[in-house]
């Protein structure tokens, strides 16, 4: 036990600059997060240290990210091994417990002024409480939005925890303000993921795209679809409803590119079923390949250039309202989350799936949407987190709510 505690007492010498802690717990993280790490990176007054651990330390989920991490210029401070693999709700629960031990000791061997917390995974929930305990200030990106899972509660609840919050929405922003949050530590910023998209112009290639993953070759200057579908951790029918997909996508006939579940309970019946149904050579996946993941830029040109993303990815609700890529919701993922014209919602039936799909194919193309979009992003969150007043003692800010409360009885 000796070595686990060992970090607790060896601090790192502080350079004099606000010292900002970046954990990144998976490539899609680190993906749509790459131009507020750069900014980060390279601001006057910040000094950042990366963290990694999760899915993007295993070789299945992110082979080389790391490499290509440290190859994009950046140090990475510290490498924590904290996943439970299983795939199921012990080993989420589990692998949640074991973060917040991991970062308990990185966190005080690194002495971070201020932890970014991203989103809502249940690690991010765990680091965001081993930072609280710490006395550090933590600053929580994309607080505020809703959800049809787990999700929504793990994000409500960092958001509690944190000291510091970058929403996405105008409704975002609302809700945290009606949490009892200080609005003068309330910005609306605009989503990551969103700037990310907007800058990006790589157009990817045939020969690209088939290098990765295994199944039918597809042509990607010619109409396809491309399917996200993660479990649902609150619903215990994952494998069912991604049948009903397959068959569903399958039957309309197009090449797919169908990227793989994220490791969240649920995960493993999900990649069972999809193993199975591809090494029976069942129909459905005849035009289909399958994919873990790929740099976010040519995900990025992959979002653009799809003809329909199915699933219940929350880049259908968020980067495909600017892209104005047409989108079929499936579920209850992203239940009640702000979405632009572009996106159908559809339940768990493979008629409604396929009409929908095929509604969106003759719609084609949206128009742009701003919903999720302010200008510099990355540079507004950066600059704040560089300036911003620190503290650790919250208090709930009743003004907000008192407010609200006094507007509903005027009405």
């Amino acid at each position: 036990m000796d070595t686990l505690f060992a970090s607790a007492s060896r601090k790192i010498p502080r350079s004099g600059k606000r010292r900002i802690c970046f954990p990144i717990t998976s490539r899609a993280y680190y993906g749509r997060s790459q131009l507020l790490i750069k900014t980060l990176h390279n601001h006057p007054s910040v000094e950042l240290e990366l963290m990694l651990s999760g899915s993007i330390l295993l070789d299945k989920y992110s082979r080389h990210v790391a490499a290509d991490i440290e190859a994009g210029g950046f140090t990475i401070s510290a490498s924590m091994f904290n996943v439970i693999e299983g795939g199921n709700h012990v080993a989420m629960a589990k692998t949640a417990c074991l973060t917040a031990l991991e970062f308990t000791n990185g966190l005080d061997a690194l002495d971070p002024d201020v932890v970014v917390i991203c989103g809502d995974r249940f690690e991010q929930l765990a680091i965001a409480m081993a930072a609280a305990y710490l006395n550090r200030t933590v600053a929580h990106i994309e607080g505020g939005d809703v959800s049809g899972s787990i999700d929504e509660s793990v994000r409500h609840a960092i958001t509690k925890l944190a000291h510091v919050h970058f929403v996405t929405n105008d409704d975002a922003e609302r809700r945290v303000l009606a949490m009892g949050e200080d609005p003068k530590y309330v910005f609306n910023t605009g989503s990551l993921d969103v700037e990310l998209a907007s800058r990006i112009d790589t157009v990817v290639s045939n020969e690209r795209v088939n290098a990765y993953g295994v199944g039918h070759d597809v042509d990607v200057t010619k109409p396809f679809l491309m399917v996200i579908q993660h479990p649902v951790t609150t619903e215990a029918d994952n494998r069912k409803h991604l049948e009903t997909s397959l068959r569903a996508v399958g039957d309309l006939g197009l090449p797919t590119i169908w990227f793989w579940p994220n490791p969240d309970a649920g995960t493993g019946e999900m990649a069972e079923t999809i193993r199975h149904f591809r090494e029976h050579h069942e129909a459905p996946t005849e035009k289909m390949r399958f994919i873990t993941n790929v740099p976010a830029d040519e995900f990025v040109a992959l979002v653009k250039a799809t003809a329909c993303l199915i699933g219940n990815s929350s880049a259908g609700i968020k980067e495909c309202s600017y892209l104005g890529t047409p989108v079929v919701d499936i579920g209850g993922r992203q239940h009640g989350r702000l979405a632009a014209d572009n996106v159908v919602h559809v339940g768990y039936d493979a008629n409604a799936i396929r009409a929908a799909v095929e509604r969106q194919l003759r719609h084609g193309r949206y128009p742009a949407s701003h919903i999720y979009y302010r200008p510099d992003a990355s540079q507004q969150i950066a600059d704040r987190l560089a300036a911003v007043e620190l503290y650790t003692q919250k208090r709930f800010f009743d003004a907000v709510t008192t407010g609200l409360a006094r507007e509903g009885r005027r009405g």
